[in-house]
């Protein structure tokens, strides 16, 4: 038996938990941890913003198994101060422009803690009817905002619902596109079934279409030129399309970006759809991370033409302070993702779907259990506002106008790529602008590498890399909830430092 006691020793251990949901203990202990978490952005930028641990690093601190007796609330914390935010790489830094930001905000927060705190489990409108009828509501009001057509929203004939992220609107849409295609020529023709995107379009609608079970060779990755801006252009889908047509395929989904992952790349939607239209083809329309800048006027127009899409997501998670997770998705045809995805067994059967007159959201998604993620949507919509949140937007957008503005004053450096929203692509050159880097990809990527390398291992800022079109680029993406200007300029100052400690060997 080891250190394990009887059932009947247990009974008379005076370590037993006695409620482990008691009032008065959940405030002491939640006031600690609001406490802990508010010095941990106070301190924040004292932390280097990548981790710096070694992989297998908390494996060799923590104790090989679980407490047998309860610890206190006051070693767990300690804990998690020396051991776990070491291993943090801090997306909340106002020196983190990796990736795309995951802005949180304390409207944000609290909305988390309210949706944590009821811990609801809201799969159909008899488990929660507020879950539900919120996130209608919510969703309704992010659209307008975005002047959505109301064919996409529940006040027309369409709707919204808020999944995890991106990979999973997707995937659900695209089953929803494919069962609907099915439907009209015959499930043989699964085969046959062909989706198509840009080389730019996120990785996700590749595992979206494994899943889905359509072909590994009926994916359609189309190439991009830089004379585009890295956009996909309309008579090169349209000649995919005929071409696929031709040998006896079967066109089935387009995943059209506004603002792709590597540069931020528009593509035309309204132009996309169209040639979409004349052969029946269902268009989503990826806006994970720009899609929360469309709420602004300026911007609006990247998202022209979404009238021809069938479904749109944004991610709110990204640049609109709502925590991860929390992806908007909205679809003229709600009925396409019941069809597909809803499931009706016994246990599940009440009076209010019978009835018709209700939203029941496990059949808008993959799987039956669900959060209450428009609690936290809501509190950042009415927290706000819509002027606060434009301006918020507006700020970041204004940073990396003039980070854009510092590179191109270095002759050492350039931009390489249109920058939409607030995303700058640069690289630093080896040689003078008069001699052609292309002549020397390799040694210019080489470099490039090294630099990015260097400036994340020092710990002062974090930055992330793409390759487009054979060249190695540094994306600075700027968008964290904490970022302001002095933050942008110290930024550059350390990658000039570093580009000047490299440059000097070569």
């Amino acid at each position: 038996m080891g250190s394990l006691k009887l059932d009947h020793e247990l009974e008379n251990d005076s370590h037993m938990m006695v409620n482990p949901l008691d009032p008065e203990e959940f405030r002491r202990q939640g006031h600690m941890l609001i406490d802990f978490i508010a010095d941990y952005y106070q301190n924040i930028e004292s932390y280097k913003v990548l981790s710096q641990v070694e992989p297998g690093y908390l494996k060799k601190l923590l104790p090989e198994s679980a407490p047998y007796y309860p610890e206190s609330i006051e070693t767990i914390l300690q804990d998690v101060q020396k051991y776990i935010i070491p291993g943090i790489t801090h997306w909340q830094s106002p020196n983190y422009f990796a990736y795309f930001p995951s802005s949180g905000s304390t409207a944000g927060f609290l909305g988390e803690i309210l949706s944590t705190g009821f811990n609801v489990v809201g799969f159909n409108w008899m488990s929660s009817p507020a879950a539900t009828e919120l996130e209608c509501i919510v969703m309704d009001w992010l659209g307008e905002m975005l002047m959505l057509p109301k064919s996409f929203l529940f006040k027309g004939n369409g709707g919204g619902v808020l999944q995890g992220t991106t990979c999973e609107a997707i995937l659900c849409t695209l089953a929803a596109a494919r069962d609907q295609m099915l439907n009209q020529c015959g499930s043989e023709k699964l085969e046959k079934l062909v989706v198509y995107g840009s080389d730019q379009t996120h990785s996700a609608l590749q595992k979206a279409a494994q899943i889905a079970g359509i072909h590994t060779k009926n994916f359609r990755a189309i190439k991009t030129t830089k004379s585009n801006s890295f956009g996909l252009c309309p008579n090169s889908l349209r000649d995919a399309v005929h071409a696929d047509v031709e040998a006896g395929l079967v066109p089935l989904f387009l995943c059209a970006t506004v603002g792709t992952t590597s540069t931020n790349a528009i593509d035309p939607i309204g132009p996309l759809c169209e040639v979409a239209k004349d052969f029946n083809i269902w268009v989503h329309v990826d806006a994970a991370y720009a899609g929360s800048a469309c709420i602004c006027p300026e911007f609006r127009h990247f998202i022209d033409g979404i009238e021809g899409a069938n479904s749109f997501t944004l991610n709110a998670h990204k640049w609109f302070l709502t925590t991860l997770d929390c992806c908007c998705l909205w679809v003229k045809d709600p009925s396409a993702l019941i069809k597909s995805l809803s499931t009706n067994p016994e246990f599940l059967r009440n009076k209010a779907t019978d009835s018709k007159l209700v939203v029941d959201y496990k059949d808008w998604q993959i799987t039956l259990s669900r959060r209450f993620r428009a609690m936290k949507l809501w509190l950042v919509l009415r927290s706000y506002g819509v002027a606060n949140l434009r301006n918020f937007l507006r700020s970041h957008v204004k940073m990396a106008k003039l980070f854009e503005e510092l590179v191109r004053n270095d002759n050492r450096f350039e931009v390489m790529a249109t920058r939409n929203f607030a995303l700058v692509c640069f690289r630093v050159l080896a040689w003078p602008n008069n001699i052609s880097a292309a002549n020397h990809v390799e040694p210019v990527n080489e470099l490039n590498k090294k630099l990015l390398e260097s400036i994340n291992e020092s710990g002062n800022v974090y930055m992330s890399s793409t390759v487009v079109d054979g060249a190695y680029i540094i994306r600075c993406a700027i968008g964290a909830t904490l970022t302001e200007e002095r933050h942008v300029i110290r930024a550059w100052k350390v990658i000039q430092e570093h580009a000047d400690a490299l440059l000097s060997k070569n």
